[in-house]
């Protein structure tokens, strides 16, 4: 269930690095390059509060493709 991401680029229009961004929603540095990246999925809560930050939808940042089910 793949989650893609834009965050690194509303991160970037805002002007603030990772570390900033993280303080600015409450979690580390660490959590913030791991959701860049896809390798971690957000909570709902910090979704949203990433949005706000963004000052965008959330569904700007984050959205969701269901992988192709083949059916034999």
């Amino acid at each position: 269930m793949p989650l893609y991401n834009r965050l690194k680029e509303y991160r970037a229009r805002l002007g603030v690095n990772q570390q900033e961004m993280g303080t600015l929603v409450g979690v580390s540095r660490q959590t913030i390059s791991q959701i860049e990246r896809g390798d971690y999925s957000p909570s709902v809560t910090l979704a949203l509060k990433l949005a706000k930050v963004c000052q965008v939808h959330v569904e700007d940042i984050f959205s969701y493709q269901e992988e192709e089910r083949h059916e034999t």
